[in-house]
């Protein structure tokens, strides 16, 4: 980390809060309330949630200011991995005794639909102190700072990199200490990153795929698997934010159970669904089969093959010679699909914020 560089915009800071006081005072109960909050949600309280508990733990997160229906991604978590067992991984995460890494491990093994910006920022609410937010805006600004091996990508977020994001926190919560700064939580950390480090010709790459640049590279079966839902997860997002009906893991025909559909209702003429399958390792024979399995759906137009360019071009080479699939076969880099989220993720948080729709409508 550039600490000449840290230092500097720490200056900028603590001089703009002498002479804003009471926006920064503002800040800093703003601060206290979310920390009040989240940690009034001890392991017993919890544990005991309701449904309805649930959403109101989850609406307000900051992660979630992509999402216009914040209810729909709600019930999204809890159908996906029921309610007593996401109650039971949220509480481990939260006030579990184990090494935060392997709590960090272990909810994203068990909980599906919660990334690392949401799981983080319950981290941090919850103990500001100890754990840090990681999201897109603190890629941006730990990257200014020189701060080197960050993850380029969601599944490479492990419990032991994020303890190392926490470590670079806990340093440039020292710095603001050492300049006189009151607050030196990790949430204060996340403010002094939005205000200070969102520096124009870094944060004007947000949206083009600046993160995506570097290749994925899988290297365990756990990788594999985090790349795998990742990629399931943001396709799903991808469509629900067209205005499509989009799920995972369904069902779509006898023998054919994929990893996404869309699907459109045209009036009172029926649906068209579109399938992808997910492959970052495994049988291709199988992945081509399940789709042929899919196409027996009258309803399904197209069929997708989602994985890296050199899995694409082996799928390409063996469906070439089925005369009655090759024509609905399509193919997508998962790589652009990972850029493409981000660009809509940023288009939709703007908007979001803009609340022209009100919650629940």
């Amino acid at each position: 980390m550039n600490n000449e560089l840290l230092k500097k915009h720490i200056n900028l800071f603590v001089e703009k809060m002498g002479k804003e006081r009471e926006r920064f005072q503002k800040d800093w109960e703003e601060r206290h309330e979310i920390v009040l909050s989240y940690q009034a949600w001890t392991k017993d309280k919890i544990l005991a949630m309701t449904e309805e508990d649930v959403y109101g733990y989850i609406s307000p997160l900051w992660a979630m200011l992509i999402w216009g229906n914040k209810r729909y991604v709600v019930d999204k978590i809890l159908k996906q991995n029921g309610l007593d067992n996401f109650k039971k991984n949220l509480a481990d995460l939260a006030w579990g005794n184990q090494d935060i890494g392997d709590r960090w491990n272990a909810f994203r093994n068990n909980i599906s639909g919660m990334g690392p910006a949401m799981i983080s920022e319950v981290l941090c609410k919850t103990h500001p102190d100890k754990f840090a937010i990681w999201n897109r805006r603190t890629f941006v600004g730990l990257n200014y700072l020189g701060v080197t091996n960050l993850p380029t990508y969601d599944y490479q977020l492990n419990g032991e990199r994020y303890k190392y994001i926490c470590n670079i926190g806990i340093e440039i919560a020292s710095e603001l200490k050492k300049s006189g700064f009151q607050d030196t939580s990790l949430l204060a950390v996340d403010y002094f990153i939005w205000e200070e480090l969102q520096v124009e010709d870094v944060l004007a790459q947000i949206g083009t795929g600046h993160k995506t640049q570097e290749p994925v590279r899988i290297e365990t079966t756990q990788e594999s698997n985090f790349v795998h839902n990742e990629v399931r997860d943001k396709l799903r997002d991808i469509g629900t934010w067209l205005g499509l009906s989009a799920e995972t893991e369904r069902k779509i025909s006898e023998g054919s159970k994929v990893d996404v559909v869309w699907e459109a209702t045209i009036g009172n003429m029926g649906r068209t669904i579109y399938v992808f399958e997910v492959q970052t390792k495994g049988s291709i024979d199988s992945l081509i089969m399940n789709l042929l399995k899919a196409l027996n759906n009258p309803a399904v137009q197209g069929v997708v093959a989602v994985s890296d360019r050199e899995q694409l071009e082996k799928i390409k080479g063996q469906a070439k010679d089925i005369p009655s699939f090759k024509d609905k076969l399509k193919f997508w880099d998962y790589e652009e699909i990972l850029k493409l989220h981000e660009s809509m993720e940023f288009v939709n948080e703007s908007i979001n914020k803009l609340g022209l729709v009100p919650q629940g409508f």
